[in-house]
């Protein structure tokens, strides 16, 4: 009779190997349909769409959790260097159809749901874009974030806040049905700090009377591409302390019952309010800090208990802490991690403070993305003192020593001192959050090459010259599985079938296709793929903006944020040249166009949100002249988001990249648009110099002034009247947008954008007005003969190799991060965790049948 086995022993019984995964299309009809009638309690009855979309993402989610442990698993039993990228923005997109690319899945759901009568399309439009920002620093992090899940990385973990993105005119939810892709970890919820007051005992400084809201983490998972590896996105959600006072409401108190919970509750309720007033600035500044507490509690909780299975401290030192952690600083929003890690280990851990700042220059790195001196956070003194005083005690302390050492090496340089403190004097004093960075971190970076010099030769010079080793570039990159593979099916299809699908790990196989620029078949099968985008992304403008489109006009599309610097108001001037030619002239033969715009305004930015309006007016107009046609079409693409850019981009044929030289850190829309086949036209700006590099700066529409053009304009003056009394078409466009021509109803409407143009434009429209014109024009010339236009797309395309995100990681993982990536694949979960080593032998078998 065999020994009865202790509890340890039954307890592994208790194990991911024994759960099957979603390996054929019948095991996926069974996982539907078990999670529509268990996990949702509904039948075919009375199930909606979304009821069917919740169904089948439950059951790929399923597939996925294996692996999400396993790799868990491995990272406690290897115990790795963990990586950490700390941003306030993420734009994810949608999950499902990424996921299905990711694990493989996507032929046998299809074929699962059409068995079932159900539309996989349909499904997957139910899905709400999960969004956290406006612009593209939230892309970059989703795509750094698709690029991270490689067993050799460790666990990256995203620390973001969890919030819905507010536009003033309606609110994005994208958490009203709930999420089927988050998991809530209450166990690990946390205490965050505001207010109080400083406490200077024998023991030690402490931080007492403050005011505490819980930050309660909700974790998404992260999939590799086919590699069995899933890493982790934790999001922080802020909880009263005390859900409901009772007491309060027995009272009669109703209102205040309540009130105190959901004034904590606001801190991730809306992502960025509008920081025109006081209680949107503090608002703003509780939101970073709550996400840099949270985080930097989990990161040393996590750090402290590395033991596979168990949750008790097992490190006390913190020698080792830079060897095993990596904190990413993603723009200025997250800085507050520099403080708030010196604060633990010197207050909570007892540190040494010399010691815990050598720990903290070699744990944190900071990415800049922003040449703008408005965007570089700089907060009042003030609001510190009240809100988080200890941690102005601490920035003081950083910011004497670094002085000294400043006035050490340059004695009596009292205006460098001036210009490199990170407290900034005047009627307010402010703090900047860009200055702390650099001086707490072990390498600060720029988003691409000319970004990365200016941020060396102007923006932290004085920085530059004291520590050049720290400064490097990090050209951006986007995933090929999301903004190819998935987007654009057909062009990865028809590219895969010329080189085989290698480029889908390894982007720079795209360089092949050179060996094809002339191939006949491949460029018609390349303008047939656009050409069926483009069809396809006209009957959705059609159906969502009740216009009717030419699908055979040149789809000239400018998508990203709405600001000044990104000159959307240097496309609407073209537009109303293009208008006013064809109304001059309407038996000319012009080659037809439809411009399309999008893009999100900052809540509080009056600016941006005129250009909208002014957008949407000359839309209004041109699209309802009987005398254009279909030969011009303005389009606002309203409420843009990951899922309309994944159907906007593979239909484009044109990119506006046309931002002023000197301005854009590096942009990210332009290499999607540059590997789905659209031709660029663009100045020489961020990433658009090594695109040209790439590709040649003759296979794109390069156009205007360069960086030492505008720094000569800015030394002479920059005179818009000139312009305007200079260029006619140029004044026409003006004058119709000052008398009231696109806005009868209320002829001074654009006051402030015509003011705006002629007294107050930084970023010089007017200057590259002519030079713009003239290169739509070649624009033009080259649409008209098809065959030329899609071979310079094949270029294009062919070059595009570098932009990949994988690259970029690699890049700061063995350069910032000091981690050598690795092609090992995990093996999956039905197999022992140390099973394998290489990459095929770590492959399931292809199961994929009916």
């Amino acid at each position: 009779m065999a020994a009865p086995r202790s509890d340890g022993e039954r307890r592994k019984q208790i194990s991911v190997r024994g759960l099957a995964g979603l390996g054929d299309v019948a095991e996926v009809r069974k996982s539907f349909n078990r999670h529509l009638h268990f996990t949702l309690v509904k039948d075919r009855n009375v199930a909606t769409p979304r009821d069917y979309y919740f169904a089948l993402a439950h059951a790929v989610r399923d597939h996925l959790v294996g692996r999400w442990i396993r790799t868990q698993q491995h990272y406690y039993e290897k115990d790795p260097k963990r990586i950490y990228y700390l941003s306030l923005e993420f734009y994810m997109g949608r999950t499902l159809q990424n996921t299905m690319v990711n694990l493989g899945l996507q032929n046998a759901c299809d074929e699962a749901i059409y068995q079932l009568g159900l539309d996989l399309e349909e499904l997957e439009e139910i899905e709400e874009d999960a969004g956290l920002g406006n612009g593209g620093l939230g892309r970059l992090a989703e795509a750094c974030a698709s690029s991270f899940p490689k067993p050799s990385l460790g666990d990256i973990s995203l620390h973001l806040n969890h919030a819905c993105l507010f536009q003033v005119e309606e609110a994005d939810d994208w958490l009203r049905y709930g999420n089927p892709w988050e998991k809530a970890r209450p166990e690990y919820m946390l205490p965050v700090h505001f207010y109080g007051r400083v406490d200077h005992t024998p023991d030690g400084v402490k931080w007492i009377n403050t005011q505490v809201v819980l930050a309660m983490p909700y974790d998404t998972p992260v999939p590799g591409y086919k590699n069995n590896t899933v890493n982790t996105m934790r999001l922080w959600s802020a909880k009263a302390p005390n859900d409901f006072n009772l007491q309060e409401f027995n009272v009669g108190d109703y209102i205040q019952a309540v009130l105190d919970r959901n004034l904590a509750e606001n801190i991730s309720r809306v992502l960025y309010p509008n920081d025109n007033f006081f209680e949107g600035k503090e608002l703003r500044l509780k939101q970073e800090y709550f996400v840099v507490a949270a985080t930097l509690q989990d990161i040393i909780r996590r750090f402290k208990s590395s033991k596979f299975g168990c949750r008790d401290p097992v490190r006390t030192c913190f020698e080792t802490f830079p060897d095993k952690v990596a904190i990413q600083l993603n723009d200025t929003h997250p800085a507050l991690a520099i403080p708030e890690l010196m604060r633990i280990l010197v207050d909570v851990e007892k540190v040494d403070w010399d010691k815990a700042w050598e720990i903290t220059k070699r744990t944190c790195a900071y990415t800049n993305h922003t040449v703008l001196p408005e965007a570089l956070e700089r907060w009042p003194v003030s609001m510190f003192e009240k809100l988080l005083p200890r941690h102005l005690q601490i920035i003081y302390a950083l910011n004497q020593r670094h002085l000294d050492h400043v006035a050490a090496l340059y004695p009596g340089d009292i205006d460098r001192l001036r210009r490199m403190s990170v407290i900034e004097e005047g009627d307010c004093k402010r703090i900047n959050m860009a200055h702390l960075c650099v001086i707490g971190s072990h390498a600060v970076n720029g988003v691409a090459c000319i970004h990365s010099d200016i941020v060396k030769n102007s923006v932290f010079k004085d920085f530059h010259e004291l520590e050049p080793e720290k400064f490097q570039n990090k050209t951006n990159g986007i995933t090929p599985r999301r903004w190819l593979l998935l987007c654009n099916p057909g062009l990865a299809e028809v590219i895969a079938e010329k080189i085989g699908d290698g480029f889908i790990t390894d982007l720079s196989q795209l360089k092949k296709l050179l060996n094809f620029v002339n191939n006949e078949a491949f460029i018609r099968d390349v303008a047939k793929v656009k050409q069926e985008n483009k069809l396809k992304f006209s009957a959705y403008l059609e159906e969502q903006y009740k216009v009717k489109i030419n699908p055979s006009s040149m789809f000239d599309v400018q998508v990203k944020r709405i600001h000044e610097y990104k000159r959307q108001l240097l496309n609407c001037l073209h537009a109303i040249t293009l208008y006013n030619r064809i109304r001059s002239d309407p038996s000319k033969s012009f080659v037809p166009r439809t411009i399309m715009i999008g893009g999100k305004a900052a809540p509080g930015y009056h600016m941006a949100k005129m250009i909208i309006k002014l957008i949407t007016s000359i839309g209004e107009v041109v699209n309802s002249d009987p005398y254009v046609g279909d030969r011009l079409k303005v389009i606002f693409l309203e409420n843009y988001r990951v899922s309309l850019a994944e159907k906007a981009i593979p239909a484009a044929d044109l990119s506006q990249q046309i931002s002023t030289a000197g301005t854009e850190a590096s942009g990210t829309g332009n290499m999607k648009f540059m590997l789905n086949g659209a031709l660029t036209i663009g100045t020489m700006d961020g990433a658009n110099v090594e695109m040209a590099e790439e590709a040649g700066e003759e296979n794109l529409f390069i156009f205007g002034m360069r960086v030492e053009d505008v720094e000569a304009l800015d030394h002479c003056g920059y005179n818009a009247q000139e312009y305007y009394n200079r260029l006619p078409e140029l004044r026409q466009a003006i004058d119709q947008i000052s008398s009231g021509f696109f806005s009868p109803r209320d002829p001074g409407c654009f006051r402030d954008v015509v003011n705006m143009l002629m007294y107050h434009d930084r970023f010089k429209v007017f200057a590259d007005y002519e030079a713009y014109i003239k290169c739509q024009g070649q624009v033009d010339q080259l649409f008209m003969d098809p065959r030329e236009w899609t071979k310079k797309v094949i270029r294009n395309i062919a070059c595009s190799g570098k932009f990949s995100s994988d690259r970029t990681i690699t890049e700061y993982a063995r350069e910032i991060w000091g981690v050598e990536p690795s092609a090992t694949q995990m093996p999956p979960p039905n197999l022992p965790r140390d099973s394998c080593t290489g990459t095929a032998a770590c492959q399931e078998p292809n199961k994929v049948t009916a």
